[in-house]
């Protein structure tokens, strides 16, 4: 007797989403320990700014990572560009079976990307709160361009008519 299937075209890489989560929640575990054992104590509370700054740099930091045209390098052995995106962002989706496609559905999907982003920022807040902040106001930085951008774009357009 066989199981059922997850999904009912049978293509959903279960076993390599298991592998991914598992090395998420261990590259994790790793950091809490070696922190631990050499004494990095997390900050008491972390300022609502340095959240939010946080916050946009884990958006374009995924979006850089999984729709930028330079970053597709990284995506190449595990997706295919299906189209050009708006602006300079490609749209890739996710090839082959197994952990070669549950990687490839990680890395062209921005929101499944910022949770290990998101994970790294933390991770490097907790033992370098300075960097990481520098690093945050860098891609918030290109956040605020990239929207600027989109405006005089858009102020053009209308301007011609």
């Amino acid at each position: 007797m066989t199981a059922p299937r997850y999904d009912d075209e049978g293509e959903v890489p279960l076993g390599g989403y298991a592998a991914l989560a598992t090395t998420f929640t261990a590259g994790v575990a790793l950091f809490a320990a070696v922190a631990h054992r050499r004494g990095v104590r997390p900050p008491e509370q972390v300022p609502p700014w340095d959240v939010a700054l946080m916050g946009t740099a884990v958006f374009k930091a995924s979006r850089l990572l999984t729709r930028d045209k330079i970053t597709s390098f990284l995506r190449a052995p595990f997706t295919r560009r299906t189209r050009q995106g708006e602006a300079s962002e490609v749209m890739d989706e996710p090839r082959g079976g197994g952990a070669q496609r549950a990687v490839g559905d990680l890395v062209s999907c921005p929101f499944c990307t910022s949770a290990w982003v998101a994970g790294a920022l933390v991770c490097s807040y907790a033992v370098a709160p300075r960097g990481t902040r520098l690093v945050c106001a860098g891609l918030t930085a290109v956040t605020a361009a990239d929207w600027l951008q989109y405006a005089w774009t858009w102020a053009q357009q209308n301007a011609e008519g």
